[in-house]
């Protein structure tokens, strides 16, 4: 038995597929390209696959994966190919790999999000990005499992944000926390903005690498 990551990009309108539906998708491409995948055993067989750090509802992801078990040697570029025979635009698989970290090693992720506008001009949301960096806190509400929704300050966060301006709006470059201890959705860094300045603006997030905690990429 052999264990394989398959690297794939989520783009376009199946950014919209929850995490739940990409599972099935990739299952039923899985089942429909007749790869020899490992079963889990027991009372509820099915296919095994996981998805270390999945994306978040409304993300591009440029480099995603999904680790499954094979139960006989299979040719990689192969596999890559018959999956994306089968497999809907938007999703496309561009490399298979055996994996090197484990998933629980995840514990950043870097995004790529456009900031448009309709109310406030580039330059000037370009200058606003600036004020709200500046701050000596940003806070914001954010939901968590066990106390519910908090208070908390994601200043210390953004010490890696990179400004640039765009035509039409901003781009923002930024590395967070992302895994198993500690989680900042970019979305935070959206609500913290139209909180401080009543307004909305429009986030688009495409996440471009997974990271460890020394910040080596995901592999």
């Amino acid at each position: 038995m052999k264990n394989v990551r398959v690297w794939f990009k989520k783009d376009n309108e199946c950014r919209y597929i929850s995490h739940l539906d990409l599972n099935r998708c990739m299952l039923r491409a899985l089942h429909k390209s007749r790869i020899p995948i490992w079963h889990t055993e027991g009372y509820n067989i099915h296919p095994y696959a996981t998805f270390p750090l999945p994306l978040s509802l409304g993300f591009k992801g440029e480099k995603e994966c999904m680790d499954i078990r094979l139960v006989e040697d299979y040719d990689f570029e192969q596999l890559g190919k018959k999956l994306n025979e089968c497999l809907p635009d938007g999703i496309y698989v561009y490399d298979v790999t055996e994996p090197i970290m484990k998933a629980k090693e995840i514990a950043f992720a870097s995004f790529r999000i456009r900031v448009t506008s309709e109310d406030i001009k580039p330059d000037k949301l370009f200058e606003l990005f600036k004020e709200l960096l500046e701050k000596e806190e940003i806070t914001v509400e954010k939901k968590t499992k066990k106390k519910g929704v908090k208070e908390i300050n994601i200043k210390s966060y953004l010490d890696n944000l990179k400004l640039e301006r765009n035509i039409g709006g901003v781009i923002l470059y930024v590395t967070l926390p992302a895994g198993s201890v500690t989680n900042i959705n970019p979305t935070l860094i959206q609500k913290a903005f139209e909180r401080c300045y009543d307004t909305e603006v429009y986030f688009n997030v495409t996440k471009t690498d997974m990271y460890d905690k020394n910040l080596k990429s995901f592999v």
